[in-house]
């Protein structure tokens, strides 16, 4: 932590003042974002750096509605077959055109290539075919409710085809893509810098002239730089909320996140799953019935966090009312230890990534589960290397976060059907994995929302699957200069219309 305060301040001192860098944005990031490829990407933090760089096919408005970006429209011509129109004169920041053809080579890109993280979410997606340079048809092996809303993330995100090719493995250290800025500069762990694309296709939107992002794992480090004048906006906890709310330099705006905060259990994956917690569902409710949510969020977020049992949201339709977290018993806990045979005091390694909140977070988690008779020992770890350690089986329990999607497809197939790409702890369950294809196939939310409740009934209530523990509230502190800034509901920063006055 003392490394990052002198590596940010250290920075901060050597800028400019906002008045002297004019409409150069500073923003501050809670991590540094992994890869900076969209097809083998993970980070929440690296999806706000990727709106600057990388446009998709389509975004969300305010409302969660989904609107053309990329593309200039779309149609379903029949449940199976989807055709989308593109913008004419787009061009990537190499000066080669987006059309068609380069659209499904991203497509096919993200369905092909080793280790992608978008394959599960269209996997749908049969076959390509291009009608002429501004308009593609795309051909599903089945309904799929979700399939459009995936393509307002990075499975939507169209890259240079020369590009890419030229790069092969290492375009993530150099992305091409048809966003507002172009990647100028990138320092590990220190900096992100992007420059404006002058040929971007809404040049007209676009008044910030270079962003430069900086990751500071630290909430009170980010806020003290914002009040120094050294960023310009930052993430803060909830802890830091009161200290800013009286000063007339900052501003500051609340919105509840689409995802969760959930403990993730290698159930499968490798040598490390081979523990009594991994090994034995009875344990797993063990360790999340000693777990108090509510207490947990008040002692570490002032309570503005919701707790939670599930991956969806409360705001979202396809949230299930019915299915809250048990209340805290610990005498129900060590019964079902005693009934799984294990000795106690039970041993359990939780990797944790090195953000103060999610430490503070994992000690009380440490506290509570101590009472039924499990020992936690808390590992931290520099944020992208623990999603590296996860997906690789490194792992026995995970304080895992994910940042949502607007439909809860986006929340739920990826992390626990069989061919999920962000199934770490490879749970694997032939009903759920039914389930979840069931739910993508089927349009009535009646029905879906039915299917969805099964699902949680296997996977969390029988399997302990996973334990979610709390959707996120996103603070961003701002500086008063900044005008035109919105924050999304999927907590995304995007750049269009701000500026700095």
């Amino acid at each position: 932590m003392k490394k990052t305060t002198l590596v940010a301040l250290a920075f901060g001192a050597g800028l400019l003042s906002a008045t002297a860098q004019a409409q150069n944005l500073r923003i501050g990031l809670r991590e540094d974002p992994d890869i900076l490829d969209p097809t083998l990407a993970r980070t929440f933090v690296g999806r706000i750096v990727f709106a600057s760089l990388c446009d998709k096919l389509f975004d969300i408005d305010d409302k969660l509605r989904i609107v053309p970006q990329l593309a200039s429209g779309y149609s379903w011509e029949d449940p199976k077959t989807l055709r989308i129109t593109l913008r004419d004169g787009v061009l990537f920041h190499d000066g080669e055109k987006m059309d068609a053809e380069a659209v499904k080579y991203s497509l096919n890109r993200h369905l092909t290539m080793s280790g992608s993280f978008r394959r599960g979410e269209i996997s749908t997606l049969e076959r390509m075919e291009v009608v002429d340079p501004l308009t593609l048809r795309l051909h599903l092996s089945a309904p799929s409710a979700p399939f459009l809303s995936q393509l307002t993330d990075r499975a939507g995100m169209v890259v240079s085809p020369k590009a890419a090719e030229a790069a092969g493995k290492d375009f993530g250290l150099k992305p091409v893509c048809a966003g507002p800025f172009r990647l100028a500069e990138r320092v590990a762990q220190d900096r992100i810098v992007v420059e404006k694309f002058p040929q971007y296709w809404d040049a007209a939107r676009i008044h910030i002239n270079r962003i430069t992002y900086l990751p500071i794992p630290d909430s009170s480090v980010r806020l003290a730089n914002l009040q120094s004048g050294s960023l310009d906006l930052v993430e803060i906890a909830p802890s830091d909320l009161n200290s800013v709310k009286n000063n007339r330099n900052i501003k500051t705006i609340l919105r509840d996140d689409l995802g969760y905060q959930s403990i993730v259990y290698n159930i499968g994956n490798g040598a490390r799953a081979k523990t009594p917690i991994g090994s034995d569902p009875r344990i797993r409710a063990a360790f999340e019935l000693a777990i108090d949510r509510e207490a947990l969020n008040q002692v570490v977020f002032e309570g503005l966090m919701t707790p939670t049992a599930q991956p969806v949201p409360p705001a979202s339709p396809f949230h299930d009312a019915e299915f809250k977290p048990e209340p805290r018993n610990v005498a129900r806990a060590q019964a079902l230890l005693k009934e799984a045979g294990v000795t106690l005091p039970l041993q359990v390694e939780m990797t944790v990534p090195t953000n103060p909140e999610l430490r503070q977070a994992a000690e009380v988690i440490q506290a509570m589960v101590k009472e039924a008779g499990i020992e936690l020992k808390i590992a931290s770890q520099e944020f992208a290397s623990s999603l590296q350690a996860a997906q690789r089986g490194d792992f026995e329990t995970y304080l895992s976060a994910w940042s949502g999607r607007p439909d809860p497809d986006g929340n739920i197939w990826t992390f626990i059907h069989t061919k999920g790409g962000n199934n770490d702890g490879r749970y694997s369950n032939p009903e759920v994995d039914k389930l979840l294809d069931d739910a993508r196939a089927e349009n009535d939310e009646e029905k879906r929302r039915a299917i969805y409740a099964r699902i949680y009934q296997v996977a969390l209530k029988q399997d302990h699957v996973r334990a979610y523990l709390w959707h996120r509230k996103i603070i961003q502190a701002y500086n008063a200069k900044i005008q035109g800034f919105t924050l999304m509901p999927d907590g995304i920063i995007r750049v269009q219309d701000m500026k700095l006055n």
